[in-house]
């Protein structure tokens, strides 16, 4: 389907704005947009990849945004990209073949399992404000929780910024403002393997999808200047919700 009527259209942006903000200060706005596009009459797996035309843009402007204010950390960016861009390309493969509803139960108990550490353990994923951060070389287990990352990323999408969170935050120890940077750069780059990918399949309805980025666009521009203006204990407390909120969608999708 390439055509939308104008209803879809203001339903994507609206969606897309609301996914934008919640994508760059958390995770799980894909649970908005893709119910969304499969109302469209979509069948998963094209929703799946035309979501990440939002997703993709969404991400190079946040990016971009956090850079220009100094929020983007650079001195690891390779280690933390290579098991990312890798993990990004398995699960992008699996995706275009597969149902997404095989990684439902773990990103659902992954999930519920964020929101519990961070209710009672805080600085077990969200680390105070002026803690060293580690680098990957030092840390094994954060190149595996990126490799994993990627590949549920490329897979399906909803809920990664989660898994992205509890790696570099968690493992790397970044603070919340810089793991959303680094969060959105390795979304981008594992993004743009998948939408090769779903791209080579003809997977993808690009009017809709370039619609839907109109609004990731905007979000993403709205959820930089929030991320910078709220406090570590808001940011923490809007993590703590939209897992929760995450948590609930992806129960009924």
């Amino acid at each position: 389907m390439e055509e939308i009527s104008l209803l879809y259209a203001l339903l994507l942006v609206v969606l897309g704005v609301i996914a934008g903000v919640i994508n760059t200060l958390a995770g799980g706005g894909s649970n908005l947009t893709l119910p969304a596009l499969m109302m469209m009459g979509m069948p998963p797996e094209v929703a799946n990849a035309t979501n990440r035309v939002g997703v993709f843009l969404q991400c190079l402007v946040g990016v971009r945004d956090f850079k220009k204010y100094d929020k983007l950390s650079s001195h690891d960016l390779g280690p933390i990209l290579v098991p990312t861009v890798a993990g990004g390309l398995v699960g992008a493969v699996m995706a275009s073949y597969l149902p997404s509803e095989y990684l439902k139960p773990t990103l659902l108990s992954a999930m519920v399992f964020m929101a519990t550490i961070i209710l009672l353990r805080p600085s077990t994923v969200l680390p105070e404000e002026g803690t060293a951060t580690r680098k990957v070389g030092d840390t094994p287990v954060a190149m595996f929780s990126l490799f994993a990352a990627g590949f549920y990323g490329g897979f399906v999408q909803a809920g990664v910024g989660f898994i992205l969170i509890a790696a570099l935050a968690g493992s790397l120890r970044y603070d919340i403002v810089r793991t959303n940077a680094l969060k959105l750069l390795c979304t981008a780059v594992f993004t743009a393997v998948a939408l090769v990918i779903f791209i080579a399949r003809d997977q993808i309805n690009w009017i809709p999808g370039l619609v839907l980025a109109l609004g990731t666009m905007t979000g993403a521009k709205i959820g930089v200047r929030l991320a910078l203006k709220l406090s570590q204990n808001m940011l923490k407390w809007f993590l703590f919700v939209m897992t929760l909120v995450a948590s609930a969608a992806a129960m009924f999708f």
